[in-house]
């Protein structure tokens, strides 16, 4: 593939299943499959155009694809896809070259695709314990839709307030279809294990996505004896929100866990 980007090509049968590649993709390539947010029923590929950019001049490809949304399409869907363009794009530059990022809930796919390949990941601002948080929200916070305008929202744009329960629960019942039974699977710190990949989290002290939640992963991550690096950043920015300060974080973690060997 040449170094220009190219957009919308299929990594799968659904209608869902496209991807743009950002930068040089062959077998001598370092590689990043960059995950979209959304709260796991939003998004669209085409949001991750700006940090796409920065990590294919850091000398990155990388794959940017669409997923099949929640509640049409509840978890393990989405997390399955990204396992399918893991798959196909490991076809490309190779499996060992490659690592995942994502923000929100593509955090949270991005930390789940590691885990299941063993590769690296990096989560800005991912929710990782989302029975914990239904749980302990229960009563205290209807679930309820959020009034911003997701798919016209730059993804730097959404969620910058500060803490939101009500709509955080939102999401994570679309993300299980309103099925309940379907929370401890989803909830990423119940399956962590020791063929997971290192991990790289950031967080707001005081964001949208509690801290005490990147705090529980880095711990079941510890118990599973994965290295995990957290940063944890002063105010209420939400993912690429913060972007100006985990960038060089995270292509440091990248780069030192030889993605480029």
């Amino acid at each position: 593939m040449s170094a220009m980007t190219k957009h919308d090509l299929a990594y799968g049968p659904a209608a869902e299943h496209r991807l743009d590649v950002y930068g040089t993709a062959d077998e001598n390539s370092p590689a990043v499959v960059l995950v979209h947010g959304g709260g796991w029923f939003r998004g669209d590929k085409s949001k991750e155009e700006r940090l796409a950019t920065i990590l294919a001049q850091a000398g990155f490809a990388v794959f940017v694809p669409n997923y099949r949304l929640a509640p049409a399409h509840p978890f393990p869907a989405g997390r399955d896809d990204i396992l399918t363009v893991a798959a196909w794009a490991g076809d490309v530059v190779g499996p060992g070259r490659l690592a995942f990022v994502g923000g929100s809930a593509g955090g949270n796919l991005a930390v789940e695709a590691g885990i299941a390949t063993g590769r690296p990941s990096v989560s800005w601002s991912g929710i990782f314990d989302l029975a914990s948080f239904v749980e302990t929200t229960d009563g205290t916070a209807a679930a309820t839709p959020t009034s911003q305008d997701l798919d016209a929202m730059r993804s730097a744009d959404i969620d910058q307030t500060g803490r939101d329960d009500a709509f955080l629960r939102w999401c994570i019942l679309q993300e299980v279809g309103g099925d309940r039974s379907l929370l401890p699977r989803a909830s990423t710190v119940g399956h962590v294990t020791a063929e997971a990949g290192p991990v790289y989290l950031a967080n707001s002290l005081s964001e949208f996505v509690p801290v005490s939640d990147p705090t529980a992963m880095q711990r079941a991550l510890t118990a599973a004896g994965v290295a995990s690096t957290l940063q944890l950043i002063p105010g209420t920015a939400h993912a690429e929100g913060y972007l100006d300060q985990a960038i060089d974080g995270t292509l440091a973690f990248l780069e030192g866990l030889c993605v480029r060997a």
